[in-house]
């Protein structure tokens, strides 16, 4: 592991989280998504894994404009996070109850990313890097707007059925 002495060090090394967290988010994302009843809620992780591919895209564009490779890392927070939201599909629990905790679970996982991603384009912010900055913003918005997306899916359907079960 390398020693980070400078913003741009650091800089680099959360985008490979970051590339890292996307990375698992991909294989995990469709094992949830069949895990609901919600044709609804489907669609809007089917809808989000498509937003996550194009991350990772965006990811190695910046990594190419700066000249790093991504590969090496593993975000260990991600890795909690997926797993927690694996075990709970192993919960014995009603379909629409499965659907709200699982939104739950996505939501913890969209927070973290809102965060890293976050962090990310404060540094590259600071750092002047145009393009990361505008790539790393344009993820952030589809982060937020991803989460805003479940809690009115949880708000408006989902969490009214769970509590009929």
């Amino acid at each position: 592991m390398a020693t980070l002495q400078t913003l741009e060090d650091l800089f680099h090394h959360q985008l490979k989280d970051l590339y890292s967290a996307e990375t698992q988010l991909v294989e995990a994302l469709p094992q949830l998504r069949d895990q609901t009843s919600s044709q609804e809620l489907r669609n809007a992780f089917s809808d989000h894994l498509d937003e996550t591919k194009e991350h990772k895209k965006r990811l190695t564009d910046i990594a190419k404009s700066l000249d790093i490779d991504l590969t090496g890392e593993t975000c260990e927070a991600m890795k909690g996070l997926i797993k927690e939201a694996k075990s709970f599909i192993d919960e014995e629990a009603s379909p629409a109850v499965r659907d709200a905790g699982i939104i739950a679970d996505v939501q913890r996982i969209e927070h973290y990313e809102i965060s890293a991603y976050g962090t990310a384009l404060q540094y590259a912010n600071a750092l002047n890097h145009e393009l990361a900055t505008r790539k790393l913003q344009q993820t952030l918005n589809e982060e937020k707007d991803a989460d805003q997306r479940l809690t009115l899916l949880a708000e408006e359907t989902i969490n009214a059925q769970a509590n009929k079960s």
